[in-house]
Order: structure tokens, then sequence, then C-alpha cells
């Protein structure tokens, strides 16, 4: 089962694979901070998903503010179940399900260039590089799989290198953060406010995040 998670504004969030529907607790946790209602297109091929199990999936959107829920499947069943629940359902065959799919993981392949104020609420993810010009507000969540660079204040929580990549880095002009996470290391922010006056980044070294100045190498 694939998930695909949007704004009100009809804006791509993310896309997630859940595979343990009985599991399901952990998989919702890290969109437990999103304030704004969200979309939830679910994409089964192949699967026949019971009314219990999706009673227990509905119930986990709720409590992550999803207003709205959407079902594509070629399996009857799971369109029974999704019926049966009020949620709207539509039974289309594989071939469409999955450019239904394809198309919502093309809006995310390359890096994303984000202009203006990330708020409090608001979560932007990529799945290559991640550059914000303008402050991530306490409160926002910002993740890549790769690096993320903020050309102005990040004070909230930035998580880079979603993939297990532990070489990835986090920089900003002001770096302030609430919480930092790079690949499966995490780092909680400094109480006091950052007294350089230049650009900082964040590192893995020896298994730890480290903060060090942002120099950018003249190659002329």
């Amino acid at each position: 089962m694939e998930i695909v998670l949007l704004s009100t504004k009809n804006k791509y969030l993310e896309i997630f694979s859940l595979l343990d529907l009985d599991n399901m607790q952990k998989t919702f946790k890290r969109f437990s901070s999103i304030k704004e209602p969200l979309e939830a297109k679910i994409f089964a091929v192949n699967e026949s998903i019971n009314s219990h199990q999706l009673s227990k999936l509905k119930n986990h959107f709720e409590k992550i503010n999803i207003r709205s829920i959407c079902i594509y499947s070629n399996n009857r069943v799971t369109i029974l179940s999704g019926k049966s629940l009020r949620i709207d359902s539509a039974f289309i065959k594989e071939k469409e399900i999955k450019k239904k799919l394809l198309s919502f993981n093309s809006k995310n392949k390359d890096d994303i260039l984000h202009k203006g104020t990330v708020r409090s609420g608001e979560r932007i993810s990529s799945n290559g590089n991640l550059c914000i010009i303008g402050d991530v507000n306490p409160g926002a969540i910002v993740s890549a799989k790769k690096n993320i660079y903020v050309w102005g204040k990040l004070l909230g929580i930035a998580f880079a290198g979603k993939s297990e990549n532990t070489n990835a880095s986090i920089a900003s002009l002001y770096l302030n953060p609430l919480q930092l996470r790079i690949a499966d290391v995490i780092a909680i922010g400094p109480k006091d406010k950052p007294k350089n006056s230049y650009p900082e980044i964040a590192v893995i070294e020896k298994q730890t995040i480290i903060i060090k100045p942002h120099i950018i190498e003249n190659k002329n």
C-alpha cells in the first residue's frame, strides 16, 4: 500500500509505503506535528484490505488531522471495505493505479527550492536536496534525503539524510534549531542563541552531530 499526503492546497508533502497495517503507530508518529488539514490518497494494487484494517488506518489518519481520504484499488474487497466506512473509493485497473502513483512520485524526484517562510505546523520534504530561501519557524519540520540549506533562520526541526546518508549536512545563515537529525543521529538544539555572524553547518563526525562554520571556498 502506498499513501500520498497532500496539503489542503493540493501541495505534495510526502509519499510512503505502509507494509504493516497492524503496527501503524510508529509510521504516523512523524506526521503528528503537522497542524494544517491534510488529504490522504491510498493506492492499493492487488491488495485485499478488510474494513477492520481500514478502520484502524482511518483512526490514525484522524489523529494527524487528515480530513479527506480517497482509495484507489483494483481489489473489490478493498473497495467495498472503504465504502462501508464512507471512504471515497474508486475501483480502477492496475495500470491506471500505477500511472496515478507515478505522477506523484515524479513531482518529488528533483531537488526542491522553497521561497518564503516555513511556518509553524508546515512540513516540506524532498527526495533530493532541499534549499529554503527564508526562515524555518519553531514548529515547522523540513526534511530531505540529501542536504538541507536554509538561507535564513533555522528555528524548527530539520532532518537530512533520510535515506541513511551519514554524509548529509544541514546548513543555515542562523542555526538555532529545536532539533537536528542526520541519518539516525539526533541532536537537540542549543539553549543559547548563536553569537556568530557567519553561516554554520551541521555534520556527523564520530557518530555525533557537530556544528561548525560553513566556509564556501572560492575556486576562481
